[in-house]
């Protein structure tokens, strides 16, 4: 089976690095949140990668503690996450929810672990870098302040990949965007309730709605959390406020989430005013490809590009296209 993205998490050490495979150093590892659905990726992409794993520990609460899982074919138990739970760690994944990570990552980091958050718990707290590493990889040095690198939110990682190269070109002032989510992002319960309202839908019975609140199936829903007073959703704040912080940018950024019938991938539409009269059909686009982690096939007749079932397996972050085109003429 081939790795796929995770939001980014393991990135943000360098686990895609090729140079990994040469290490001398094995690393013990942590994993809280081991037997959801991140967790199970991030396992899935330390044995792909073929990170230099000393001692591996899967840590869960204590209703999943005693289940057995396994990595590289042997098995490992999943042990209750304490705070006692990360002496001789050196690096602790956690895709646990936020309060687990609010509650633990201070135990682990006390007990010298550098903790890598996948969760919002720390994204913007000024103490904690907010890292991608194409974009912002000398953040990662103020880690030490409290032993936490955060993780951004899944959109946030693609668009700000995209989006840096351009920024660095001509800075951007201004972005649009609106995101389309799977519904992986929600959990277990969400892919399985959208696998069973497909099932039932095409057999003619009424969808039931225990996840989400309306259908999902064959539908978008254009609400992700909840809305705040200024009339976005917690969620696209997120994008805002960690695209600003990880560009180090004060970008006018407006954004819409809406939530598509699909297991997983995300797709994230952006725009920006171009802020300089460029003529050239390659110079912004050739640009924006050229970090490692993104492709981007462009979308013409006869070529490739990317979609979730042909991409669902890629290590890096593929986009659609880039143009770089001028809008067509408005009508009456």
């Amino acid at each position: 089976m081939k790795c796929r993205p995770f939001r980014g998490a393991l990135f943000i050490f360098g686990v895609v690095s090729e140079e990994n495979k040469h290490m001398s150093k094995l690393w013990n590892i942590a994993v809280v949140g081991a037997t959801g659905a991140v967790g199970a990726q991030m396992i899935e992409c330390l044995e792909e990668r073929d990170f230099p794993v000393g001692k591996i520990k899967y840590l869960a609460s204590s209703r999943s503690a005693g289940e057995i899982l396994e990595f590289k074919g042997k098995a490992v138990l999943v042990e209750e996450l304490t705070h006692d739970s990360f002496a001789g760690i050196d690096i602790a994944l956690f895709s646990a929810g936020g309060d687990r990570s609010k509650e633990f990552c201070p135990s682990a980091a006390r007990a010298g672990a550098v903790c890598i958050d996948n969760s919002g718990a720390w994204r913007m707290d000024p103490d904690v870098p907010l890292v991608v590493p194409e974009v912002n990889p000398h953040a990662i040095a103020r880690y030490a302040k409290k032993g936490i690198i955060a993780n951004p939110n899944c959109s946030t990682i693609q668009m700000v990949v995209a989006l840096k190269p351009l920024h660095d070109y001509a800075a951007i002032k201004r972005v649009v965007v609106s995101t389309y989510q799977a519904v992986s992002g929600t959990g277990k319960k969400a892919i399985a309730e959208l696998d069973q309202q497909v099932k039932d839908l095409l057999q003619g019975k009424p969808p039931e709605c225990d996840v989400y609140p309306y259908q999902i199936a064959f539908n978008c829903l254009p609400q992700i959390d909840s809305f705040g007073d200024n009339g976005y959703t917690r969620e696209e704040m997120k994008l805002v406020n960690e695209t600003r912080k990880i560009m180090e940018a004060d970008i006018r950024i407006t954004a819409s989430w809406s939530t598509r019938p699909a297991r997983s991938w995300r797709r994230t539409s952006a725009s920006r005013p171009p802020q300089c009269a460029c003529r050239s059909s390659t110079a912004i686009p050739s640009r924006s490809t050229s970090k490692p982690g993104k492709r981007s096939p462009w979308r013409r007749p006869g070529n490739f590009f990317g979609t979730p079932p042909a991409s669902s397996w890629w290590t890096i972050r593929p986009t659609g296209f880039i143009p770089w085109r001028s809008m067509p003429p408005a009508r009456i």
